[in-house]
């Protein structure tokens, strides 16, 4: 049995405010903290099930944020950024089932520090639908035929989990009660939750299914203003739909992921050009 772990922060108990998930912040080394706490937690209950082997992706930001000396040394970790495959990114058919923690809510919708890979992003939307970063991994997961068995987050993306994703458990450690304001679980107790999660997830892996694929992907990104929809626009294949919406169509998963890594990159470009400008006068 061989595991595979995705881990956000966003969705980790104990953190809510930007000070903690954004690198430099106050809370940010504390949060660091509380994160590697629930990557050992899955960790230990995959091998109490019988894993072989479990890999963790590094998934938040940056994209390396776990304390590596403190994380358990039978898991080996993939980190840093840019990755092809982004927060999915080193998952393949060798492993039986993925685990996706610390997971949040999709832009436009409610919860905690809820986007959708990028901040500046207003709306993901895939086939018409509004989607997370879970729904886009999973489908990612699903072409190499692995399932998502667990998901952990607030109450927001556990109820997206619960009805996208057939068999899967959730572990909902805490309530959102606003973008940056939640009502968690003590780090303790989730680590509790989730290490027992795991484990009963791992022992029935094999009756998990991957989600079904699509034969077309078509995506739409509202982009955050009119410039980065005009740089976005530039991309092969993307059309301009509206002043600030993107469009494109495309076969597989990681094509999809790929043109959502460059326009993250065009939005944030856009961004900190218009507040140079905006700055000068």
């Amino acid at each position: 049995m061989r595991v595979y772990i995705s881990i956000d922060m966003e969705g980790v108990a104990g953190i809510a405010t930007m000070d903690q998930v954004v690198r430099g912040g106050t809370g940010y080394v504390r949060a660091q903290r509380l994160m590697t706490g629930e990557a050992n937690a899955a960790i230990e209950g995959a091998f109490a099930a019988g894993a072989q082997s479990v890999l963790v992706n590094d998934s938040h930001g940056t994209m390396d944020n776990l304390l590596h000396e403190e994380l358990d040394p039978r898991a080996r970790i993939v980190f840093g950024s840019p990755k092809l495959d982004c927060m999915a990114e080193g998952v393949s058919a060798d492993h039986d089932v993925a685990l996706f923690l610390g997971y949040h809510a999709a832009a436009g919708s409610p919860g905690v520090l809820s986007h959708t890979y990028s901040s500046h992003f207003n709306e993901v939307r895939v086939n018409g639908r509004v989607v997370s970063e879970a729904e886009v991994n999973a489908l990612q997961a699903a072409t190499v035929g692995v399932p998502v068995g667990l998901l952990t987050g607030d109450d927001v993306i556990c109820a997206v989990a619960a009805e996208s994703f057939p068999g899967v458990r959730t572990v909902e450690v805490k309530v959102a009660h606003g973008h940056t304001a939640a009502d968690s679980l003590s780090p303790s107790e989730a680590r509790r939750l989730i290490r027992a999660a795991a484990e009963e997830t791992v022992r029935g892996a094999g009756e998990l299914q991957p989600l079904p694929l699509p034969e077309r992907l078509e995506l739409e990104i509202d982009m955050p203003s009119t410039p980065a929809a005009e740089l976005g626009a530039q991309i092969p294949g993307v059309r301009r739909i509206a002043d600030k919406t993107l469009a494109a169509v495309f076969e597989t998963p990681r094509e999809l992921l790929g043109c959502v890594m460059v326009c993250y990159q065009m939005a944030a470009e856009a961004m900190t050009s218009r507040m140079a400008l905006f700055g000068r006068r």
